[in-house]
């Protein structure tokens, strides 16, 4: 049976709209759709301010799709109309509740807006490396823990000593990404060996405790647990460490940014709308916290059909570009919606290693580069905005 928009487009009609009221084809919910290798791509739009609670009908679309015989996967996005735009519509009423402080509020010297992490006030370095960068995304689902790793391994690739710390307690994925296997190792039964593989060394909850078993640690677990494996594993000598983070903004990624000396952030977003809305909390956690801002990442940006070569902007196109360049933070690239990047991540093998010369790759390293090329920006800012002492 060969799959057809038509055919796809009649299950659909089976899928009913918010509060029941007609189908999702019929009130023209459903985008273009893309099929490709038996796999099924479109989005959905629904009000920006019920998106929460839409999951149900995209997960009931997605269902419906696969159940159609000779369909291999299907990918279905929620995307919505932005109304109005720009950082304030993410700045909330009230203020956030932040974590207690470990140490009296006084004791604690505010650390100067862009500095260096090793100058960073109140911001214990990490003997041995150079710099820490955080990649980011104010939601799960975009994508940030492939980014994170293609972009460890491009920045090993454009020359630099590079470490990961898999910094999602809950949720890691560091020993799938990379292929690691076993526990590490101890110095002395205290210190942590990381693990390695092409050329990064990595350290992981997922190395600590079986892959099935349930983490249920409480806030101050979780930030003892992420204390010891940052600063007890022996590191060496790194240039950059790239800290994948929990997804989100609450409080053990406010408590990391607060803590951890960061040279800056990268955040993960995609073109849809939704996506956009997430990026932009994310962005202002940072902001709040004095981090450096190193730029943004449009992932899934578009689709390169691979019959044909025609590219498609499934889930829109340019909004992460467009936020950057609103927001004055740097608009580091675009991924495209790729299957080969997500089936090799799966296979442990990311795109970068696993095809060096593919153009999914040279993408990774163009934007290792330009993360780079921005870590450097904000050490010599920090350093031109140190007064100088002059005895006469």
């Amino acid at each position: 049976m060969s799959i057809t928009k038509e055919i796809v487009t009649e299950r659909l009609k089976t899928v009913n709209g918010p509060d029941f009221t007609g189908n999702i084809v019929d009130l023209g919910m459903v985008s273009e759709i893309f099929i490709a290798d038996s796999k099924v791509f479109f989005s959905i739009t629904v009000p920006a301010a019920r998106a929460q609670e839409m999951e149900p009908l995209r997960a009931a679309a997605e269902r419906v799709v696969k159940a159609i015989p000779g369909v291999a996967g299907a990918v279905v996005a929620l995307t919505a109309e932005k109304k109005g735009g720009g950082m304030e519509a993410s700045v909330p009423s009230r203020p956030e509740p932040r974590p207690a402080p470990t140490a009296p509020v006084a004791a604690a010297p505010r650390a100067a807006p862009h500095a260096p992490a090793s100058q960073s006030q109140g911001k214990r370095g990490v003997p041995g490396i150079e710099a820490i960068i955080a990649v980011a995304s104010g939601k799960g689902g975009v994508g940030k823990s492939t980014t994170a790793v293609n972009l460890a391994l491009g920045l090993a690739a454009n020359g630099l000593r590079v470490g990961v710390l898999d910094a999602d307690i809950y949720g890691p994925s560091m020993p799938r990404l990379l292929n690691i296997h076993g526990r590490p190792q101890t110095v002395d039964g205290k210190i942590l060996k990381p693990m390695e593989n092409y050329g990064l060394k990595v350290m992981s909850m997922g190395f600590l405790v079986d892959e099935e078993t349930p983490m249920i640690w409480r806030g101050p677990m979780v930030m003892s647990a992420l204390t010891q494996m940052l600063r007890e594993v022996e590191w060496g000598r790194l240039d950059v460490l790239v800290v994948d983070m929990p997804p989100g903004t609450g409080d053990a990624q406010l408590t990391m940014a607060q803590q951890v000396p960061l040279a800056g952030a990268v955040i993960v977003s995609t073109p849809q709308d939704l996506a956009l809305i997430d990026a932009r909390k994310g962005l202002n956690m940072f902001r709040k916290v004095d981090v450096p801002l190193l730029g943004i990442v449009e992932n899934m940006s578009y689709f390169i059909a691979p019959d044909t070569g025609k590219r498609y902007d499934i889930f829109g196109h340019g909004g992460a570009r467009r936020e950057a360049e609103r927001l004055g933070v740097t608009f580091l690239g675009e991924v495209p919606l790729e299957m080969g990047i997500r089936e090799s991540s799966d296979a442990g093998t990311p795109v970068v290693v696993s095809k060096p010369d593919g153009a999914e790759a040279k993408i990774y390293r163009d934007i290792a580069s330009k993360v780079w090329d921005r870590v450097n920006e904000e050490r010599g800012a920090a350093e031109a905005a140190v007064p100088s002492i002059v005895f006469e």
